[in-house]
């Protein structure tokens, strides 16, 4: 097996992706960027493919015992997605009934602090392009496809550097198409692909976000 590249930062991951992605370039795509990590690589992608950039708004659901250990996912409607083995972690229905209303109030302050002066940009029959900067469990990329899904893309696509083999496979059905520059079946964790895999902070997010915003005006009135 080919040994993985790794990627200096997300800059150059979605730099190649966007490479990948040509054939999107100057039929306006909506390239949907999962925060926080994937929001400066949508930017990359949405610059070089001269489309433009928002943001799907999901949330992985945390074991009990371990947060950062992904049980599922919830979008902005509350529809949820749970993983098979779910249980193994000590998930109760209890437990996940909480952790839902927890993450969905998350959600809710998140598009209120990113976007604070707009509605979501509608993918209607776009080109819908959605970006993470790796796939581990798979659950946010599901939530994030079924979510933008319901909203009628032309075409649904996924884009992401890294990913966990087995939940690639889980992932191929739900999208029109997959563009993964590499998987893997020895996957611990999104950061072993990464020299600089460094904290996406909500300030950068909304920086990015907003600078977008400003650019498009600037043009609407030349």
């Amino acid at each position: 097996m080919d040994r993985p590249h790794i990627f200096a930062n997300r800059t150059e991951a979605a730099e190649i992706l966007a490479v990948h992605l040509r054939e999107y370039k100057g039929r306006q795509p909506l390239i949907l960027a999962i925060p926080r990590g994937a929001v400066p690589m949508g930017k990359v992608i949405a610059d070089l493919l001269l489309g433009e950039l928002d943001i799907v708004l999901v949330h992985k659901l945390g074991a009990p015992l371990n947060r950062e250990r992904a049980i599922g996912a919830i979008d902005e409607t509350g529809w949820t997605y749970v993983l098979p083995f779910s249980e193994e972690f000590g998930e109760t229905e209890a437990y996940l009934k909480e952790e839902k209303s927890r993450q969905l109030q998350a959600l809710r302050q998140r598009r209120r602090q990113y976007t604070p002066f707009r509605q979501a940009i509608s993918p209607r029959g776009r080109t819908a392009i959605i970006v993470d900067d790796g796939v581990a469990t798979g659950a946010t990329m599901i939530a994030a496809l079924h979510a933008v899904r319901q909203k009628q893309p032309a075409e649904l696509i996924c884009a992401v550097p890294v990913a966990a083999s087995e939940s690639l496979e889980q992932i191929r059905p739900l999208a029109d198409k997959v563009c993964c520059l590499h998987s893997s079946a020895n996957f611990f964790a999104v950061q072993q692909f990464y020299r600089d895999y460094r904290q996406v902070e909500d300030d950068e997010v909304i920086s990015i976000l907003s600078s977008k915003r400003s650019g498009e005006k600037s043009e609407s009135g030349n």
